[in-house]
């Protein structure tokens, strides 16, 4: 049996995995803000008899503390994590930041997934096929990287910062496989396309009529599972790979240069060690 974490499993992709894995008897640990759907979740899997293999942790992902007391919490209760899933992001017209000082975006989609994956490799190298799979958009170019202001301070638009992010997240998959590749863990970027989930956001009014739209014709969450759990159930044997909609692309590719992951991962390192702005 798998022990898998999903951050943003209450909602959505990431709530669908969890019915599904509890389904098949693994053990499931859900991380989320919502008590209130913490709570849900863990009712629905007591009602289906299996509620000693369910768990929710409460944590704000977009908060750096909030992520670090996350997996502290994980790694004391768990030596082993077979697959750690990302879900977790939310749409923002305006710009906004955390009480730690970064962009919401940048702190959720980006920033806390290279924290929660680093903090927990060493339960992930203890699973026997370990697997990162990151939900996110990859494939996307270069250009969308504002390497002078990662927190767009300027001109900021909420499809720009989720845009930025998908490809702050390749560039993180990158260095993730570069660092834990050799320990056994694969790391698997991908894009299920446009799905009919809770589209998690604040949106403006301009916003607002594509997003419905966009409701309507997305595929239902079911039809966006089966390249998640095939990487789940059987993890590739690369380091590194990358879907879109189930089609997989190549990862050594200009999109994916490692020179440019590097410099990412220096920028971040500044950042955090210069502490909040």
């Amino acid at each position: 049996m798998k022990t898998l974490v999903i951050a943003g499993g209450t909602d959505g992709i990431g709530k669908a995995l969890a019915e599904v894995y509890l389904r098949r008897g693994d053990t499931v640990v859900v991380i989320g803000r919502d008590k209130a759907k913490g709570g849900h979740y863990l009712d629905a899997a007591r009602a289906s008899g299996a509620a000693d293999r369910a768990f929710f942790v409460t944590a704000d992902l977009s908060l750096l503390s909030g992520t670090t007391r996350a997996a502290e919490e994980i790694r004391a209760s768990f030596p082993a994590v077979d697959a750690l899933v990302f879900c977790a992001r939310h749409y923002r017209s305006l710009r906004t930041e955390t009480a730690e000082g970064y962009e919401e975006n940048f702190a959720l989609f980006y920033l806390s997934r290279r924290l929660l994956a680093r903090a927990l490799a060493a339960p992930l190298a203890a699973a026997r096929r370990p697997v990162v799979v990151n939900v996110a958009g990859p494939g996307s170019g270069l250009d969308l990287v504002r390497w002078d202001d990662l927190q767009l301070t300027r001109g900021y638009e909420g499809t720009t910062a989720l845009a930025q992010g998908g490809k702050l997240n390749d560039l993180l998959g990158v260095t993730s496989a570069e660092q834990y590749g050799p320990a056994g863990i694969r790391y698997v970027l991908i894009h299920p396309g446009v799905t009919a989930t809770g589209f998690s956001g604040e949106y403006d009014a301009a916003t607002l009529p594509h997003i419905r739209s966009m409701r309507q014709h997305a595929k239902p969450v079911e039809a966006a599972l089966p390249p998640i759990t095939g990487v789940i159930d059987t993890p590739p044997a690369e380091p590194l790979s990358a879907y879109v909609e189930g089609r997989r692309i190549p990862v050594d590719t200009p999109d994916f240069d490692p020179a440019a992951a590097r410099r990412l991962e220096s920028l971040t390192e500044r950042l955090l060690g210069e502490g909040p702005r």
